[in-house]
């Protein structure tokens, strides 16, 4: 079965990889372009919500501190009435007595007459001046609901054709996702089989290996724990013995100490009873100092909450309008921050994945199968990593760790090509030594074999010229006497083209 899907199955072209990642790249392009256009009108609505929505607030604000002001107006107005009807009694009171002993009745009457004349019409303004009030606070209402009615319809109808829109393009791009899905999934079934073979009998060779590796490892254990029984015993026997006399020293000095500790309870006993009558009658000595303070402070807190509370609603005021412009130019800000962020993400990942197509052609078949090797250090080794102390690194160090933890078969393959990469040059700086030897020993039997100046001019032990070479000639040794111990030296000659026939 897997011989015959290996035949049907017939390996994409580098042109047909080409087009296909580029349809990807142009699908992704028209999707990251439909995302921004939706978060850009979102932003806009957005915006448009909030504004609305700051206006009705600074109105519903204004009218909030109208009554507020409205209020403290009248309570102050309440008491200038009271204190002008006091003054006002006291008044009439005087000029009674004063009428009654000077001016007959007549009098009296007529100003009596013209003040409540006087009273009437300044009622009849008042009046007058409320209603007008309340017609142009109806009218003002009105056209403030009529406004907020066509708002709301106005931005219905734009939710509602937005809404079909998107629901339309969501439908297509479902049914295009499907298909795609359908697709790589039949890819995924067959590399899926290919690679469960492959894995099995890996997986077959790990599973012995790992035996016998574990079954040695066993044995050297139980050695290393019954050395380590051995010292323990003796290292317990000799604690016992050097110990004993300290032990009985011990129990004669607890003794003793439980019978001083006694006696020091029954002290203790005695002088807490007169702290606790010391402390209750100081106790009755504050409370009656403290409810004093107490009344006198709460008078004066009374008088200042009033003036703190009128100085927080202005300030509250001040506060709630600087606040809503603040947030305003933060809405703004933020949402062109994240314009350009998004930006910089969608480029950065293009760029990363053109990279990746770009490296993929020059991997190896070993590449290709197996991208990421497991590891290069000994089970020995693992195993100490394993056993370390994790409370030897700090918290900060671990979440370093953890924060990088994904990126470890990129370091794995990045140390693989640096590896590679060194061990490539080491090699052809050996190659290239190699090539100069090679240049220099064959320059030589050239030179030997050849006839030029430059030959000529240097030493050549092979040109002769009238029974004479070039080369400078030795002095004539002295033959052995008979006297003599040493005998005369003698001198090999080897020809250079026998050197160089034998060397290469």
């Amino acid at each position: 079965m897997s011989k015959k899907g290996k035949k049907a199955k017939v390996p994409l072209s580098d042109e047909e990889q080409l087009l296909l990642f580029q349809q990807k790249l142009l699908a992704e392009e028209e999707m990251a372009k439909k995302k921004e256009r939706l978060l850009n009108q979102f932003l806009k609505d957005k915006l448009a919500k909030e504004e609305h929505n700051s206006a009705l607030n600074l109105n519903k604000i204004n009218t909030q501190w109208r009554t507020v002001l409205r209020e403290v107006k009248t309570r102050e107005l309440h008491k200038d009435i009271e204190i002008l009807s006091q003054t006002f009694e006291r008044v009439v009171d005087c000029k009674d007595t004063k009428v009654v002993t000077l001016f007959p009745t007549q009098s009296l009457a007529k100003d009596l007459s013209e003040a409540e004349e006087q009273h009437a019409h300044a009622l009849r303004s008042h009046l007058h001046s409320i209603d007008q009030l309340l017609a142009l606070q109806r009218c003002r209402l009105n056209l403030l609901e009529e406004n907020y009615n066509l708002e709301l319809e106005a931005l219905t109808k734009e939710f509602d054709t937005e809404r079909k829109t998107i629901i339309d393009q969501h439908e297509k791009e479902i049914h295009y996702l499907q298909d795609v899905f359908m697709a790589m999934e039949q890819n995924y079934i067959d590399s899926e089989y290919e690679s469960k073979l492959e894995f099995q009998s890996m997986w077959d060779d790990l599973k012995n290996k790992n035996l016998e590796e574990k079954h040695f490892l066993r044995l050297q254990l139980e050695n290393i724990v019954e050395d380590l029984w051995r010292r323990f015993q003796d290292a317990l026997k000799n604690y016992t013995d050097a110990t004993e006399d300290r032990k009985i020293a011990f129990e004669t000095l607890k003794v003793k100490d439980e019978k001083s500790s006694r006696e020091i309870e029954a002290q203790m006993k005695k002088i807490q009873k007169l702290q606790d009558s010391i402390i209750i009658f100081k106790g009755k000595i504050l409370v009656h100092s403290r409810e004093s303070e107490e009344q006198n402070q709460d008078i004066r807190e009374d008088k200042e909450l009033v003036l703190v509370q009128l100085r927080k609603l202005k300030a509250q005021r001040t506060q709630a309008r600087g606040v809503a412009q603040e947030n305003l130019v933060k809405l703004t800000l933020e949402s062109s921050a994240t314009l350009k962020a998004l930006r910089e993400i969608v480029d950065k990942g293009e760029k990363i994945l053109k990279l990746a197509e770009i490296c993929r052609k020059f991997e190896t078949e070993e590449e290709k199968v197996l991208p990421f090797y497991s590891s290069v250090l000994t089970p020995k080794e693992q195993e100490e990593i394993e056993t370390m102390d994790l409370e030897e690194f700090n918290e900060e160090l671990g979440k370093v760790i953890m924060d990088y933890k994904g990126m470890e078969n990129f370091w794995k393959r990045y140390n693989k090509v640096k590896l590679e990469q060194l061990s490539l040059r080491h090699r052809r700086a050996q190659l290239l030594e190699i090539n100069e030897k090679l240049r220099e020993m064959l320059r030589q039997y050239l030179d030997g074999i050849s006839v030029s100046d430059e030959v000529l001019s240097q030493l050549n032990p092979l040109f002769i010229v009238n029974h004479r070479s070039n080369l400078p000639q030795l002095l004539p040794m002295p033959t052995a006497q008979p006297g003599d111990k040493k005998p005369p030296a003698t001198y090999n000659i080897i020809e250079a083209a026998h050197v160089v026939s034998h060397t290469l």
